[in-house]
């Protein structure tokens, strides 16, 4: 009898261990240690999982002898069984091919997790498609840094504005090239968004230029009375031994926040029914309070909603005033058509009625840009946009969604409103955003900025401009004062990327053109420069514009000895290249962009070129 008592407490303490709830934290990152935000940590067998928060932590209960599941868009699942150890750290592998995580259900925690990130609950219980063949039809549901979203392998009703890849253009007929600068980044992470999804990805919305200015260069600090310092570097192309590459750079001097001036900010919110889904306004409220956090006493903010109407939800508020403008964001809800065209009427006349002298007065329109009611029509917006310029309210665009976004819509509004363009599709990327760049870019300390580059002849018989299709200029329009452009803001970089065929080479790129009869031609003079750069910008106030120029000298340097920004700018205007099926680059293996892009890593403080890295390894 005393033996199977014993037995039985055995058993019983045996249950009781293998019952015993504990609390499980650690971090979860990839294989170089970069922490990864918003990876799932599900336990196996049951609906009850968490998200990694920015840094990669988490924290889940278990019980000992159950099982944590870890996946992550683009890396191999990871199975953990729960022991006595409270402490679970996971190293993710890249997988081979970018893997299709399937969210099965949510738990009470975890919807609780997810509405303290600001992204809501959802009402259904189960994501996941009955078949193969119905998620290639449906659309897969991806767990995404914390957001379910819908994976279309063709954004069917997105919009984008044709891009006709700039060609090489001979010297001898066109030595000038102008155009306009850019320092829009939407490309790069609507372009991110589209490859974690595993979608297809159409040609026109691959703007190489917007993928190479995302990333910081270390251009140097101004030093002189203009705002901006000029970088050029030339070195053999990676991708063609007939051609070289030159790089052109700019920096904008820093301006610390507290010599920020004081911002008038007006949120122009939309809210019609095409917002309602999770990584729409959900995500903008939590994008939001980013943006709240960092506000000063001396900024004012306002918000404006538009669905079916325009309307005003919260006055000039002052930014001490946090809570105020929290509860104002935390009780917007989606519904209704989309009256773009009244919110933004509406949204200028706020700004201008509590204008800012010499300080930023901006309007942040946040949306999927899906206008259907009044002024919808790009030409109709665009000119509503020019003439709210001249209020001297500058206007941010920043891009939700996925489905119906219209990134030609967001990008003329931003490029006629002297203001700038982003897209947002995770929470790190609002961070970035509207956290550590956003009052950089707030503070505009040129505008309308010009580049105009003229070529030597007896150095380069062709060039071709790689991007800024877009952002062209006519040559007259270099000094014409009337003529708008980019601006830029504090802290930021641009770069340029020119290929170059050399006078006298031989280039299956290059078409014949007969011979001029009536060309002068150049001096002797010049012989050792390859070309002039020519920059024209104005004071952010100012109406003429100043010119600075730099002369650039022909080298004959390999890209394996250029510097790491160069070789990884080279890098990611190479994968754009081969997303856009480029007719000029003689390499399409995505293996040639990761060793450049290896090479050019650098130190990586924030981790965006391991991501890219990343993101190539596991596009298809």
């Amino acid at each position: 009898m005393k033996t199977i008592f014993t037995l039985l407490l055995v058993v019983l303490l045996g249950f009781q261990l293998h019952a015993q709830s504990v609390t499980i934290s650690g971090t979860v990152s990839d294989d170089t240690g970069l922490p990864l935000p918003g990876a799932n940590v599900i336990i196996k067998g049951t609906s009850t999982g968490t998200q990694t928060d920015f840094d990669g932590n988490y924290s889940i209960n278990a019980n000992i002898g159950q099982t944590l599941v870890y996946s992550y868009v683009g890396f191999e699942t990871e199975e953990v069984a729960v022991g006595a150890h409270n402490i679970i750290n996971v190293s993710m592998a890249p997988s081979s091919a970018l893997e299709e995580v399937i969210v099965t259900g949510y738990s009470e925690s975890n919807d609780a997790v997810r509405k303290a990130m600001g992204y809501g609950v959802r009402r259904n219980n189960t994501y996941s498609p009955s078949s193969k063949k119905e998620r290639k039809q449906k659309g897969t549901v991806l767990s995404y840094t914390g957001v379910p979203i819908i994976s279309n392998r063709v954004s069917e009703n997105e919009s984008y504005g044709r891009i006709q890849e700039n060609i090489f253009k001979s010297v001898s007929t066109a030595p000038l090239s102008t155009f306009s600068i850019d320092v829009d980044k939407a490309g790069y992470s609507n372009l991110r968004r589209m490859l974690n999804n595993g979608q297809e990805v159409p040609e026109d919305a691959v703007k190489i230029e917007e993928m190479v200015n995302y990333f910081a260069y270390n251009y140097p600090q101004p030093t002189g009375k203009d705002p901006f310092s000029i970088t050029a570097d030339v070195v053999n192309s990676p991708w063609n031994q007939d051609a070289k590459l030159v790089r052109i750079g700019l920096k904008g001097k820093d301006i610390s926040l507290e010599n920020v001036p004081p911002s008038n900010l007006v949120f122009l919110l939309d809210v019609s029914g095409s917002m309602e889904d999770p990584n729409k306004l959900p995500l903008l409220k939590a994008a939001l309070n980013v943006l709240v956090d960092r506000l000063r006493e001396k900024d004012k903010v306002s918000i404006v909603v538009y669905a079916g109407a325009a309307g005003l939800v919260l006055p000039p508020t002052s930014g001490a005033e946090k809570y105020k403008i929290r509860e104002a964001i935390e009780n917007l809800n989606a519904g209704g058509s989309t009256a773009g065209g009244a919110g933004i009427e509406l949204a200028y006349k706020i700004a201008e009625e509590n204008f800012s002298k010499g300080g930023n007065n901006r309007v942040i329109l946040a949306t999927d840009g899906d206008f259907n009611v009044g002024s919808s029509s790009d030409r109709s917006m665009e000119n509503l946009i020019e003439e709210k310029r001249k209020s001297g309210v500058f206007l941010t665009c920043l891009g939700f969604g996925m489905g119906n976004y219209k990134d030609s819509k967001l990008e003329t509004l931003a490029d006629k409103g002297n203001g700038n363009h982003a897209y947002i599709d995770t929470m790190q990327e609002a961070q970035k955003v509207l956290g550590t760049e956003f009052f950089g870019t707030l503070y505009t300390i040129a505008k309308d900025v010009k580049i105009q580059v003229e070529f030597n002849p007896k150095k380069v018989q062709a060039y071709r401009l790689i991007g800024y299709e877009n952002r062209l200029l006519n040559d007259e329009d270099f000094k014409d004062d009337t003529k708008d452009a980019g601006e830029l803001g504090s802290g930021h970089t641009v770069t340029a990327l020119y290929e170059i065929i050399p006078a006298g080479v031989k280039s299956k790129y290059l078409k014949d053109i007969d011979n001029l009869k009536y060309t002068k031609q150049t001096s002797e003079s010049f012989t050792d420069e390859m070309l002039t750069v020519k920059f024209r910008y104005k004071e952010p106030d100012g109406d003429v514009s100043k010119l600075i120029s730099k002369t650039v000298k022909d080298e004959n340097k390999s890209i394996e000895v250029a510097n790491e920004d160069l070789k990884f700018s080279a890098a990611v205007a190479l994968f754009g290249m081969q997303l856009r099926n480029s007719d000029f680059i003689n390499t399409k293996k995505k293996e040639d962009v990761i060793i450049l892009a290896e090479s050019g890593k650098g130190t990586d403080k924030d981790g965006y070129r391991a991501e890219f890295i990343r993101l190539v390894k596991s596009s298809k």
